[in-house]
C-alpha cells in the first residue's frame, strides 16, 4: 500500500510539472546554437560571440553561433523562431528586426508572437555626423541650416530601410527638415562619399565614424540619444535639442516561442551577470554602447515598442520592400 501511494504520488509530481523543472535545473546537457542572421565579423556576430563564450564559461556547455546571412536578416529570424522549442536554439535580435516588421509586406513570420524574449544585450547609438564644408556646428544650427536650404542637402545611408536610413528620417520627420536620401550598399561607401563631400550628412553607426570625428575628417553634431554617452562625453545628445528623439539600435536574445521558461530566466540571469561583468562591460561600450540589463519581460516591451516606433517612420519615409 505504502508503495502504491508512493507511486500515485509521483505520478501527479509528473502531472504538476516536477520533473520538467529538475530537467531544466540541469540544462544544458548539450551543445546550445545561437543563430545570428549576419555573416561573421559584423557587429551583431561580434555580440554573439561575446555572449556566447560568457555562457559557455557558466553552464558548462558549449554555445556555438550559426551564422544564416540573408534576406534582409529575415532568412536567419525564420529559421530561429521556426526551430523546437527546447532551450537549444537562440538568436539574437538587432534593429532589422524591428523595422522589418513593417519593412517587409510578406514575411511568414511575426517577431513579436513567434519569439519568447529572454535578455537585452546593448542599446547602441547612431551618430549625426556632417562634412566639414557643412557650415553648422550644432545640431540646432545644421536644423536651420536645413530649413534655409530646403532640398539641397543629401542625406547618405547604408541602404533603404536600414537603421542609418531610419534614424535620419525620424529626424526629418521631427525637424521639418527636407533632405535627400541617397542609398549606398552598405556603410562604408557612404562615409566614404560623406568623407569626400558627394553627400553632406549621415545618422551613422557610431563604431565605423568614430575614428572619423576624432581625425577631423568628419564633424559629429550629436548621438541619437535622448543622453550624452560615456564614450563621447562632451558630445550632446540629439535629443537635447529634438525634444524626444532616441534611435539607437536594440539587441539581445530571443529563442522560439514556447521555450521553457525555466531556462529563459536562468539564461537571462546569465547574460545579466555578463552585462554586470567589468570585463565585458568595457568590452561594449568601447564598441559604443550601453549594456542593456533587463528581465525577458522588459526586454519584449522594449521590443514591441521599437517595432511600434519604427512602424511610423516606414511609413512616413515611403519605403518598403516584398519578400
Amino acid at each position: 500500500m505504502v508503495r502504491f501511494f508512493c507511486s500515485f504520488a509521483l505520478y501527479f509530481t509528473v502531472l504538476a510539472g516536477g520533473i520538467p523543472a529538475a530537467t531544466a535545473l540541469d540544462y544544458p546537457t548539450r551543445v546550445v546554437k545561437i543563430i545570428v542572421s549576419y555573416p561573421a565579423g559584423g557587429a551583431t556576430d561580434i555580440l554573439a560571440r561575446l555572449i556566447g563564450q560568457w555562457l559557455s564559461e557558466r553552464l558548462g556547455q558549449q554555445f556555438i553561433i550559426d551564422n544564416r546571412p540573408g534576406g534582409g536578416n529575415n532568412i536567419g529570424t525564420e529559421a530561429a523562431v521556426n526551430s523546437p522549442p527546447d532551450g537549444y536554439t537562440f538568436f539574437v535580435v538587432n534593429p532589422a528586426n524591428t523595422i522589418n516588421a513593417t519593412l517587409y509586406k510578406k514575411l511568414p513570420f511575426n517577431l513579436t508572437r513567434d519569439m519568447a524574449p529572454v535578455a537585452g544585450i546593448i542599446r547602441n547609438p547612431n551618430v549625426m555626423v556632417v562634412n566639414p564644408s557643412v557650415p553648422a556646428k550644432t545640431v540646432a544650427e545644421f536644423i536651420a541650416y536645413a530649413k534655409a536650404n530646403p532640398g539641397k542637402i543629401n542625406m547618405a545611408s547604408s541602404g533603404t530601410g536600414t537603421s542609418i536610413h531610419l534614424s535620419g528620417e525620424l529626424f526629418k520627420a521631427m525637424t521639418g527638415v527636407d533632405m535627400l536620401h541617397v542609398p549606398y550598399r552598405g556603410s562604408a561607401p557612404a562615409v566614404t562619399d560623406l568623407l569626400g563631400g558627394q553627400v553632406q550628412v549621415m545618422f551613422d553607426n557610431l563604431p565605423s565614424s568614430i575614428q572619423h570625428i576624432k581625425s577631423g575628417g568628419l564633424r559629429a553634431l550629436g548621438v541619437t540619444t535622448e543622453k550624452r554617452l560615456d564614450v563621447l562625453p562632451d558630445l550632446p545628445a540629439v535629443g537635447e535639442v529634438v525634444s524626444g528623439y532616441e534611435a539607437s539600435g536594440i539587441f539581445g536574445l530571443a529563442a522560439p516561442k514556447g521555450t521553457p521558461k525555466e531556462i529563459i530566466d536562468l539564461v537571462n540571469k546569465e547574460v545579466n551577470a555578463g552585462l554586470n561583468d567589468p570585463k565585458i562591460k568595457a568590452r561594449l561600450i568601447e564598441l559604443g554602447g550601453i549594456p542593456l540589463v533587463t528581465t525577458p519581460e522588459e526586454f519584449g516591451k522594449i521590443i514591441a515598442d521599437e517595432t511600434e516606433k519604427w512602424a511610423k517612420v516606414v511609413k512616413f519615409s515611403g519605403a518598403s520592400v516584398d519578400y
